[in-house]
């Protein structure tokens, strides 16, 4: 909950934004006075969330749009701006991945997934901007760009190549778009803890220094962050949002950071 305004007269759309991460994002810049855009592939879900928004005052509206469409990308920054008269933040949050090795992904994965996780922040951005006087993107990458596990190529890769593109934007959309990055750790959502048991949930909270998995509204709150104007002199970087597992040099030599919690 925040009592902020921050984006009170500002129009943001926030891609796959019909649950997860962006919907999270969607509502705390909705909180926070923005006119929202929803975008995703199910207008059930995005209508789902559009009437959630609104029965909290909020101004909001769907558009449905499958971003692996360069069309169906300029289509919805263009009904965006028909509709709102412009674009003042854009979050670039939409994405998938394919559980595949490097020596084993298909054409057909590196397609699915540099498609909608990196072309499609690219479009989006480029289309967006036309419209923006002023304004901020972020765009949603992972831990996965600093560090990595096996059998989660080219998610990895795109998302190591998310922030040079975040850099590239910086630099070229500037003085008056900043442009800058979001790095998630491990986020509890219905894709990555819904079949998880309490034991293997403790195991992972254990790791983190904060002692728990973050949440949308972890997320949320650092993007609202970079896309403020509390955040006027930053563009170009990256905000890491792991709970501190980026710190982590090696798990067996740590204690349960939550045990801390009851010994003090």
């Amino acid at each position: 909950m925040t009592a902020s305004q921050r984006f009170a007269s500002d129009v943001a759309v926030v891609t796959g934004s019909t649950s997860g991460i962006g919907e999270g994002i969607a509502r705390r810049l909705a909180a926070e006075g923005a006119t929202v855009v929803v975008t995703g592939r199910t207008a059930e879900a995005g209508e789902r969330v559009v009437d959630d928004l609104r029965s909290t005052g909020a101004e909001a509206a769907f558009v449905e749009a499958d971003l692996r469409d360069p069309a169906a990308i300029e289509a919805l920054v263009e009904a965006t701006v028909e509709r709102f008269g412009g674009v003042d933040v854009l979050v670039n949050n939409a994405g998938v991945e394919t559980y595949t090795r490097a020596d084993e992904a298909t054409v057909e994965d590196w397609s699915l997934v540099v498609e909608t996780d990196f072309r499609a922040y690219w479009l989006c951005a480029k289309h967006a901007v036309e419209h923006m006087d002023e304004g901020a993107i972020v765009n949603v990458s992972s831990n996965h760009a600093f560090a990595t596990t096996p059998s989660i190529f080219p998610y990895n890769a795109v998302k190591a190549g998310i922030n040079g593109m975040t850099r590239a934007m910086a630099l070229e959309f500037g003085p008056d778009v900043r442009v800058n990055t979001i790095n998630p750790g491990w986020i509890a959502i219905e894709r990555t803890t819904g079949d998880m048991d309490a034991d293997r949930r403790a195991e992972l909270e254990a790791i983190h220094p904060v002692g728990r998995l973050g949440t949308p509204e972890d997320v949320a709150a650092a993007t609202a962050f970079l896309a403020s104007d509390d955040a006027a002199f930053v563009t170009g970087t990256t905000l890491v949002a792991d709970g501190g597992r980026s710190a982590v040099l090696q798990d067996d030599f740590l204690p349960d950071y939550r045990a801390r919690r009851t010994d003090e």
